[in-house]
């Protein structure tokens, strides 16, 4: 199956931080804090036509988003989360 998002949304996935430490103490899951750092697997319809807008998230950019933002899914045993365009705060270059 495959997400096709509507309007300004974005379909991500998280990128998991490190399980250890610089120090080299690896943490527990329960320990972990979830990444707001995420790849973007497909870009809603607006974000092509809106001339705002255009060109300034592609697919397979490296995305850093709202903490609290968007609705996690899963599909195909791959875990995915839908944000909104205003909840990406900067892309990484």
């Amino acid at each position: 199956m495959k997400l096709r998002p509507l309007d300004d949304k974005i379909v991500i996935k998280k990128i998991e931080k490190e399980e250890t430490t610089a120090s080299g103490i690896v943490l527990p899951s329960s320990a972990k804090e979830e990444s707001n750092i995420a790849e973007v697997v497909a870009t809603g319809n607006k974000l092509d036509k809106d001339e705002d807008m255009k060109g300034l998230v592609k697919v397979g950019d490296k995305v850093v988003f709202s903490k609290y933002a968007g609705s996690d899914i899963e599909l195909d045993h791959e875990k995915y989360t839908i944000i909104k365009f205003q909840d990406i705060l900067a892309v990484i270059e």
